[in-house]
Order: structure tokens, then C-alpha cells, then sequence
């Protein structure tokens, strides 16, 4: 089993505890990063990735830690505060460099295989909104399999969380990794994402961005193959 965790922030707070101990119960080999520390450039909408290749991308070699760490593991973890009811900048200008992954153009056909979680901690409210920013990324994306988590610590950092929160972080963390460890391996994307991708099965046919298409075809899905699939 191999888990990356992206933290939306360099601080070590109660989002960050409850990740990382989520990680913890995981097992394997587990990698952490934490934005905009490891990586804080934003987007700068040249559309190289669009048009061309993500190669192209300003800040490519920057990312490419990242990306290699999320397509070599079986479970992503993306964890972060709520930043006034979002998710951080850092981890919105992390997850833009990622469009051209997304559904509608070219997504990754390991994504179709992998778990993921949304983690995210509020002293009061917002992490339900908090956890649709980063969950948008991973269906689009074509992540199979997609657990949320949010809890109101009602505290500024994790020594200030009371007991009984605490509980509840580590009881949710554990179902959570139950279900991740006892689907591993068998996971396979649920009718929503089949569906969409269908959809965009049928509009790459015709295609209405060169490079888009041609990656369609490469990879066979204009026809019968699918990426959740044993040799697909």
C-alpha cells in the first residue's frame, strides 16, 4: 500500500494530525507534502497543457514530484484547513495545474484505480464546502473511490482539540481506513463517473481539441477499451 498525503498548508495543525494518522493506519510507505513549501506556483493560463503537453507547463519540474508521488500511489489524501470556507489558496493553485487531467481532456487512467480521501478542519464551519473544492479535482480526475472527513475542532491548533473530538477523529479515521485496506486492489469508479466518462467517450470521437483526441485514441478509449479495467 502507498499513500501521499497533500497538506494545503506548511502549518501542522489539527487537519494535519488526523491526515497523517489516517496515513499511519494505512501501513506501506507513506509520503507528505505540504504546500506552498513544496510546491506555491500558480497557474499562469498559458493552456500549454491544453494545447500541447503538460511538459510545457512553466512550473512542470516543480510539480513533477507531486504528480509521480500520486500516480505511484494507491490512495490519495488530500487534507486541508478551511481557509473562509474553502479549501487554502495554496491547494486551489496546486489542484489548477491539474485541468488538463481533468475528465474532459486528458485524465490519467491510473486515477481510475486509486482511492482517495478529502480531509479537512474548521475551528467553526466550512468544511463541507472546504472538501467539494478538492473533491471536485479527484472525480474529475477519475478517482475510483472518494472518502470525506470534516470535523469542527472548535480549537486554534490540535492541543486545544478536546478529548472527545479527538475520539472521533480517530474512530472515523479507522472505519475509513477499514474500508480503503478492504477494497484495495478490487475498486472500481461508481456509475457517475462510468457515466461521465461515456460522455466524454462520445465527444472525443469527434473531438474538439486536437491533443485531446489523439490521447483518446492512443489510449483506445474511443472505442471498447476503459481505463478501470484489467488491460485497459
Amino acid at each position: 500500500m502507498r499513500t501521499v498525503i497533500i497538506n494545503g498548508t506548511d502549518h501542522k495543525g489539527s487537519t494535519y494530525r488526523i491526515a497523517h494518522d489516517l496515513g499511519i493506519k494505512l501501513g506501506g510507505e507513506l509520503e507528505e507534502f505540504f504546500l506552498p513549501g513544496d510546491f506555491g506556483e500558480f497557474c499562469v493560463g498559458c493552456t500549454r497543457c491544453f494545447v500541447d503537453s503538460e511538459k510545457k507547463c512553466p512550473h512542470y519540474k516543480k510539480l513533477a514530484p507531486l504528480t509521480e508521488a500520486m500516480d505511484r500511489a494507491d490512495v490519495i489524501i488530500l487534507a486541508s484547513p478551511v481557509y473562509v470556507y474553502h479549501a487554502t489558496g495554496a491547494m486551489k493553485a496546486f489542484l489548477d495545474h491539474y485541468g488538463y487531467r481533468w475528465m474532459v481532456h486528458s485524465p490519467e487512467e491510473k486515477m481510475f484505480r486509486k482511492q482517495a480521501v478529502c480531509i479537512t478542519t474548521a475551528a467553526g464551519a466550512g468544511m463541507a464546502t472546504a472538501m467539494k473544492d478538492m473533491e471536485h479535482s479527484l472525480f474529475f480526475w477519475g478517482v475510483a473511490k472518494i472518502y470525506r472527513f470534516g470535523l469542527a475542532v472548535a480549537a486554534a491548533n490540535w492541543d486545544g482539540v478536546s478529548e472527545k473530538k479527538k475520539k472521533k477523529a480517530d474512530k472515523a479515521t479507522s472505519a475509513i481506513a477499514r474500508k480503503i485496506l478492504l477494497s484495495q486492489g478490487k475498486v472500481k469508479p461508481g456509475l457517475k463517473t462510468r457515466g461521465l466518462f461515456f460522455i466524454m467517450h462520445l465527444m472525443q470521437r469527434k473531438g474538439f481539441n486536437e491533443r485531446d483526441a489523439r490521447y483518446w485514441q492512443e489510449k483506445g478509449w474511443t472505442g471498447k477499451v476503459r481505463p478501470w479495467k484489467a488491460g485497459g
